[in-house]
């Protein structure tokens, strides 16, 4: 997998899945919708680790944002008009955000729009990858989903469920072949997601429930390499999912969420 294209690249897990990709002499491409930040991220890790690193500015919500970051996925390579891009041998689906809110005090654009990021653009740009990493029988897809796919959580946690099973479906249909589809599901882990939602941290779980970001990447890239479907970083986790699986769905719903 010697190129690497993370959605969400500029911040949070995205950020720490290019610097390990990019410690492993991974290229990447880079995608999110803040231009000037994509370009201080590229410069910072081109700098640091000696990789290649393209640009690609695009809000996912946008559908002909997402048409050009599925043309770059579907480079084979050597083909006309592709000049000197090389193929996109692992694609991270990491783009996603929580609207903070309820279902019914949330707007509807900003619902739409999370459909868009989180279930939409997972499909769209899996399938251009699918395309190339087939015809070159080598590839490897991993979609960020969360344990709250497991949960009755909102838009958010319905978003996640829809790709933990997309995610274990297509990694069924693609047994025999050399590509695979991981989907990581991290609980709660420090990054910028929950202050940009408006939440903080504090009010949702206490500090032994967190999670270091540095080590659900390198957990979820250890998997992807093993080949693993489900990757789920720390036992607590492991647990927790194994609990919501198995516990009655009036439980689950009693649970509730601020989402």
């Amino acid at each position: 997998m010697s190129t690497a294209l993370i959605t969400g690249g500029s911040a949070g897990l995205g950020l720490e899945f290019a610097r390990q990709l990019a410690a492993d002499r991974h290229d990447l491409v880079l995608v999110a919708r803040n231009a000037e930040r994509l370009h201080q991220v590229a410069e910072e890790l081109s700098s640091a680790y000696g990789v290649g690193v393209e640009v690609l500015p695009a809000d996912l919500s946008v559908p002909e944002d997402r048409e050009r970051v599925a043309q770059r996925l579907a480079v084979v390579g050597g083909r006309p008009g592709e000049g000197d891009l090389r193929p996109v041998g692992l694609l991270v689906n990491n783009a996603g955000f929580a609207t903070g809110t309820t279902f019914a005090t949330s707007r509807i654009t900003t619902e739409r729009r999370s459909i868009d990021v989180m279930v939409k653009a997972v499909v769209e740009l899996t399938h251009a990858a699918l395309g190339q990493m087939l015809e070159r029988d080598r590839g490897a897809i991993l979609n960020v989903g969360s344990v709250a796919a497991l949960t009755a959580g909102g838009t958010y946690a319905a978003a996640k469920a829809y790709v933990r099973t997309f995610s274990e479906s297509l990694a069924s249909q693609l047994r025999g072949t050399n590509v695979t589809v991981t989907v990581l599901s991290p609980g709660f882990t420090h990054t910028e997601f929950h202050a940009r939602a408006g939440v903080p941290e504090s009010s949702i779980a206490p500090e032994w429930g967190w999670l270091d970001a540095g080590y659900v990447v390198r957990t979820a890239l250890a998997d992807v390499r093993r080949g693993v479907v489900l990757s789920t970083p720390s036992v607590r986790y492991k647990v927790a999912s194994a609990l919501l699986r198995v516990a009655p769905r009036w439980a689950v719903r009693a649970v509730g969420s601020y989402r």
